[in-house]
C-alpha cells in the first residue's frame, strides 16, 4: 500500500439514504384528498337520509305503542287514524292529505297502499269510521296489520 496511490484515497461506492415516509408523493396527498371528499360525502349523505326517515323511525314507535294499547275503543281508532294522517302528511305533502275526511281519506289510503288494495278496503274503511263512531266496526288486529302494510310501504 503505497500512500502515494491516489487510488488508495477514494472511498467505496455508496449508494444515497431511501428517502423517508414522510413527506409522501403527491399521489398519496390526491389519493387522501379524494378519501376525505368521498368519506365527508357519505356521512352527509347518511345524514340527510336519517333526517329526512325521522317521521317513519317515529310512526313504527307510535305504531308499537298503540299496539300495546289496542282496545275497540273510538279513541283508540282516533289516535291509529291520527297516526296514519300523520306519516301521509310527511311522506306526501303536497298532497296535504291531513285535510282530508272519511271516504276521500279512504280513498287517500287505498291509492298509497302498497299491495292487497281490494282486500284492504273493508279494513281501512273501518278503521276510518271506527274512529268517530260510537261503536267499532273493526278489530283492532286488523287496524294494526293495515297500518303496518300502509307504513311499510312508506319507506324513502
Amino acid at each position: 500500500m503505497n500512500p502515494q496511490d491516489p487510488l488508495n484515497q477514494l472511498r467505496d461506492i455508496h449508494l444515497p439514504e431511501t428517502g423517508g415516509f414522510w413527506p409522501p408523493a403527491p399521489g398519496w396527498w390526491i389519493l387522501a384528498v379524494l378519501l376525505i371528499a368521498a368519506l365527508a360525502a357519505l356521512t352527509w349523505l347518511v345524514l340527510r337520509r336519517r333526517k329526512r326517515n325521522r317521521w317513519f323511525r317515529f310512526a313504527r314507535a307510535e305504531l308499537a305503542r298503540l299496539e300495546r294499547l289496542a282496545s275497540p275503543d273510538p279513541s283508540w281508532f282516533a289516535q291509529l287514524n291520527t297516526l296514519l294522517k300523520q306519516a301521509a302528511r310527511e311522506r306526501y305533502p303536497d298532497q296535504h292529505p291531513e285535510a282530508l275526511t272519511g271516504d276521500a281519506w279512504v280513498e287517500f289510503l287505498m291509492t298509497t297502499a302498497p299491495r292487497d288494495r281490494v282486500a284492504s278496503r273493508p279494513v281501512a274503511e273501518a278503521l276510518v269510521h271506527s274512529a268517530w263512531r260510537p261503536t267499532v266496526s273493526a278489530e283492532p288486529t286488523e287496524a294494526l296489520a293495515f297500518a303496518r302494510l300502509w307504513l311499510g310501504g312508506q319507506k324513502c
